[in-house]
């Protein structure tokens, strides 16, 4: 009977993963460095981040539409 035996061969499985290399230590002097390259370069990063003064919905703030002038109004 067809219906009983399987139509596709499975593949064999896959091979075992390599080992992960070591991770490097946090009091690399390397590692030292480049983070305080990292601080040096985000201190000095300027641009339109810091002209936005809101936030990413805008400013939910009301506004006033009847301000007092001194021409009358």
């Amino acid at each position: 009977m067809g219906f009983l035996k399987p139509k596709v061969v499975m593949p064999p499985p896959p091979p075992d993963p390599e080992p992960l290399p070591e991770a490097p230590e946090a009091d690399d002097q390397a590692n030292l460095d480049a983070a305080e390259e990292e601080r040096k370069r985000l201190k000095n990063k300027k641009g339109r981040k810091a002209t936005i003064l809101t936030s990413m919905l805008g400013d939910t703030s009301q506004a006033e539409l009847n301000k007092p002038t001194l021409l009358g109004g």
